[in-house]
């Protein structure tokens, strides 16, 4: 296996409402370098609230109430959970990006497609000139499968399945070597999330960028992951390459989750999807 650039270690986040709420409860995780890891589990299992923390974007009353955070790609060793500042501002969508859940909100409303893209570059790359920043916009549109001429549109005038698309170009501008992706098809319908996610996997293999993939539905990270951590009430329950979580999920949680998808084929307690059961069968 490749040499891990992100290491998160007993990292725990508590809700400070009445009665505290512990959102994440000691999880240790490891990216690996050009790996797509998922993470599943149902809805308020944490699965957002870790994605949050690592990109230290909680918000109060959440809290990161212990553990640490390391960044490790291209030999740096930097402590994540410990930066502030002007140094994290730096750091974030540099070096780690996130598309969010959602894109339609992600996305400012009343600014054009082409002032959003081009800030990422005035923030982070300020001796860009205006004609090098607006080709580097447009090289990233046609790079996600977006025509450069909808720089001057408006998040309202492009399809959820575009507006997922610029959140990725967004997210990809200063090719970081991490991207953690929070229900990135979220929906999207069956159509335009394959297209997403044929999309995610292109790029990750042109620019060889390692993804945290984060979703409530299993099958789908049983075609697209190397690993798969699935979570529980804020614990990681079960970690394995995908064909072994599988062929033989060890926790009673993961066998659950897997029965609860029905069969295409009408067999009852089988699995949904056929792509899923493909992937595994390949690798055979």
């Amino acid at each position: 296996m490749s040499a891990p650039v992100l290491r998160i270690q007993g990292l725990s986040v508590d809700y400070a409402v009445e009665p505290r709420v512990h959102a994440l409860a000691d999880v240790d995780l490891e990216l690996h370098r050009g790996e797509v890891l998922g993470i599943a589990g149902e809805s308020g299992c944490g699965k957002s609230t870790l994605a949050y923390a690592v990109t230290r974007l909680l918000k109060p009353p959440a809290e990161v109430v212990s553990g640490e955070v390391h960044f490790l790609a291209d030999g740096e060793d930097v402590r994540i959970d410990q930066l502030e500042g002007e140094a994290l501002r730096r750091f974030r969508w540099d070096r780690i990006s996130m598309v969010f859940q959602g894109a339609m909100n992600a996305l400012n409303p009343v600014l054009s497609i082409g002032a959003q893209l081009g800030d990422v570059f005035t923030t982070h790359r300020p001796g860009m000139k205006d004609a090098e920043r607006r080709a580097a916009c447009a090289r990233l549109l046609e790079k996600v499968g977006v025509p450069a001429d909808r720089l001057t549109v408006y998040p309202h005038q492009l399809s959820g399945g575009m507006r997922q698309r610029v959140m990725i170009a967004m997210a990809l501008a200063l090719d970081p070597p991490v991207m953690i992706m929070d229900e990135p098809t979220t929906a999207l319908d069956v159509v335009v999330q394959r297209e997403i996610l044929d999309e995610i996997l292109r790029l990750r293999d042109e620019f060889g960028f390692a993804v945290i993939f984060i979703t409530h539905d299993l099958p789908l990270l049983l075609e697209i992951s190397d690993r798969i951590a699935v979570m529980r009430e804020g614990r990681i329950t079960e970690l394995a390459p995908t064909r072994r979580l599988y062929e033989a999920p060890e926790h009673p949680y993961t066998r659950e989750l897997l029965r609860s998808f029905p069969s295409l084929t009408g067999d009852q307690g089988g699995f949904v999807r056929t792509g899923a059961v493909r992937v595994v069968e390949e690798e055979r």
